[in-house]
């Protein structure tokens, strides 16, 4: 049993690569809660791959089904959320997110980000010639977005997933809205 209850639903939000699903998975553990990856969820009720999603019905569905799956799960048992990169973009899912849960922000720079993404397959966004300029123009599109986050946490690439999830954890315990409540 944790020592710890969570209030609301810690939504992880940022670029691909900042590990908010690795950090998320890890946070989760420490807290005692179900770790969830809204991505996964779309997969599950799409029944294809996101990639598979972008081809064939393109970006503009893909997001709102991540909407909905997003609404669904913020009605659940706080939990941790892992969030795909660009959820938090929309305004709508920001106020959902600001309403129903607490959005962190795994802020990584861009040679991090680089160094994990860059032999993934995985990102139908960086399908493209220059993957690395692509990312770098996401990442400067995106920041004013992630930065309107409850709570930001610098990545560092020196740390551990898990150390990565104990500073997380830490940043939490000192947020002045009661989200963490220690048993």
């Amino acid at each position: 049993m944790s020592r710890y209850e969570l209030t609301r639903t810690v939504v992880m939000v940022g670029m691909m690569g900042a590990g908010k699903t690795a950090v998320g998975t890890a946070l989760a553990r420490l807290l005692g809660v179900a770790i969830v990856d809204s991505d996964a969820e779309i997969e599950l009720a799409a029944n294809m791959r996101i990639a598979e999603i972008f081809e064939k019905y393109g970006e503009a569905f893909f997001r709102d089904r991540e909407s909905r799956v997003l609404a669904r799960l913020l009605d659940g048992e706080p939990s941790v959320l892992s969030t795909g990169g660009g959820a938090f973009l929309d305004p709508n899912n920001r106020q959902m997110i600001a309403d129903k849960g607490l959005a962190v922000w795994l802020k990584a720079d861009l040679d991090l980000l680089w160094a994990r993404v860059r032999h993934k397959t995985t990102r139908p966004l960086l399908q493209v010639p220059e993957p690395k300029a692509r990312l770098s123009s996401l990442l400067a599109e995106r920041e004013p977005c992630y930065s309107r986050a409850g709570l930001v946490v610098e990545a560092e690439p020196n740390l551990s997933v898990q150390e990565m999830a104990e500073k997380v954890l830490a940043a939490l315990l000192a947020y002045p809205g009661e989200i963490i409540r220690e048993r």
